[in-house]
């Protein structure tokens, strides 16, 4: 599939990819801004905006989350891309009030992960998605459907077509998206959230 194969590429060029948070909101109904989201994400504060001259190095050292922000189709993505930070389900259904909501994140260590969360609520969760004889699943079936089915497309080792198609997933659902160059772009805007790394 063509999607997941721009992300496997974004993941061969994107070589520090191998721990990440990646948020999609989409609002239902009412206009959800990003400033809106972030302030939500933040836990009701409006986090740091600012650029950094290489995100990546700079991350590293911060104490706290950094993202990346992208638009698209009226919906938001938020890309953690240091430590797999992801939210608690208590921020998670905050964000997802008036809102679809999609969080996949993995740490170098494991913990792959996708959640799902609409109108105030977690509905589904998906453990060790990259490993279909111990991935796991709670929830509404339904709700990632179509993930499973892109999983299941996938050679049992491809890891890297796994991940790939989370990302191939949200975007398809939400038109929300990204590439390499936008994370290796030098001076770029990043969010600095405003509590410390778990």
């Amino acid at each position: 599939m063509q999607v997941i194969d721009h992300y496997r590429d974004v993941l061969r060029r994107v070589a520090w990819l191998d721990a990440l948070c990646w948020i999609v909101v989409q609002p239902l109904g009412e206009h959800l801004g990003l400033d809106d989201v972030l302030w939500r994400v933040n836990g009701g504060r409006d986090p740091e905006q600012r650029v950094m001259a290489y995100p990546p190095e700079e991350a590293l050292e911060a104490e706290e989350p950094v993202l990346f922000a992208f638009e698209g189709d009226g919906a938001w993505g938020l890309l953690e891309f240091t430590y797999g930070y992801g939210l608690s389900d208590q921020v998670l259904a905050t964000v997802s009030e008036g809102a679809r909501v999609w969080m996949a994140s993995w740490r170098v260590t494991g913990g792959h992960t996708v959640v799902y969360a609409a109108d105030g609520r977690i509905r589904a969760r998906m453990w060790e998605f990259v490993f279909g004889d111990r991935r796991e699943e709670d929830g509404d079936p339904s709700a990632l459907a179509g993930l499973r089915t892109l999983l299941d497309g996938l050679a049992r080792d491809d890891f890297d077509g796994k991940r790939a198609a989370v990302f191939a997933f949200t975007e398809q659902t939400t038109g929300v998206g990204f590439d390499a160059d936008q994370l290796l772009a030098e001076n770029a805007p990043v969010i600095v959230l405003d509590v410390p790394r778990p």
